[in-house]
């Protein structure tokens, strides 16, 4: 499958070429636009086990959909929410990764997604933590909010990041979620869970955090609410 990530790095969009025939399923909402031979077929994700598993703890849309070039070449552009960079993951059998619940947009046939259980959903509720990870065969294609910072981790080596950083990682790592030293760092250090990363393999950052953002945007518009509340 032929694509193109055009206007990175903040602005990216991800297009794709279809020859005939040829799909990539999409997340619901992420269509900006498309050629008119392009059958648009919507389904629920996997089982419907899995979908409310994706949907309820992921955050993810219940629906995804199939973009099939119908009687000719087609083309689709995709783009996600946050503004931020794409790039593309290769998954390949015995070589998932682990992405962030926000961070899909797309994926060619043959990728599987499904909650990973172990670790991430373990009292962390509200952290920001519920990943999603990513089996099969194919091209997995994610988002960032700011740009990406990779970094490729040698075996035994580690990295500790930010869970509202963290973006995705290779299952071939280890991993630990936990809190920065106590209670009251937990709650006042602006900090709260990280997780610590072992390689070997690769872990993808974001340069923003879209929860500081929100509160720094709060802050801005709180006077306003407030001044027309009166």
């Amino acid at each position: 499958m032929r694509y193109e990530i055009k206007y990175r790095p903040s602005y990216s969009m991800l297009v794709v070429y279809l020859d005939p025939e040829e799909y990539i399923t999409a997340e619901a909402g992420a269509m900006t636009y498309m050629t008119p031979n392009i059958e648009v077929r919507t389904k629920v994700r996997q089982s419907i086990f899995d979908a409310l598993k994706l949907a309820i703890l992921g955050g993810q849309s219940f629906f995804v959909n199939d973009y099939v070039a119908r009687g000719g070449p087609g083309e689709i552009g995709l783009v996600a929410a946050p503004l931020g960079d794409i790039t593309s993951l290769k998954i390949e059998p015995g070589r998932g990764f682990i992405i962030q619940k926000s961070a899909y947009i797309a994926s060619t046939p043959g990728v599987n997604l499904d909650i990973k259980w172990q670790g991430f959903t373990r009292g962390i509720f509200g952290q920001g933590l519920f990943m999603i990870r990513a089996t099969g065969s194919g091209e997995l294609f994610i988002n960032t909010f700011g740009a990406i910072d990779r970094h490729d981790l040698l075996p035994g080596e580690r990295l500790i990041v930010d869970n509202f950083h963290l973006v995705a990682f290779s299952d071939t790592c280890k991993y630990w979620v936990r809190r920065i030293g106590g209670l009251k760092e937990l709650f006042l250090s602006g900090e709260g869970l990280v997780v610590e990363i072992e390689g070997p393999g690769e872990v993808y950052l974001q340069t923003k955090n879209l929860s500081e953002f929100v509160g720094w945007l709060w802050t801005l518009l709180e006077p306003l609410v407030q001044e027309r509340a009166r």
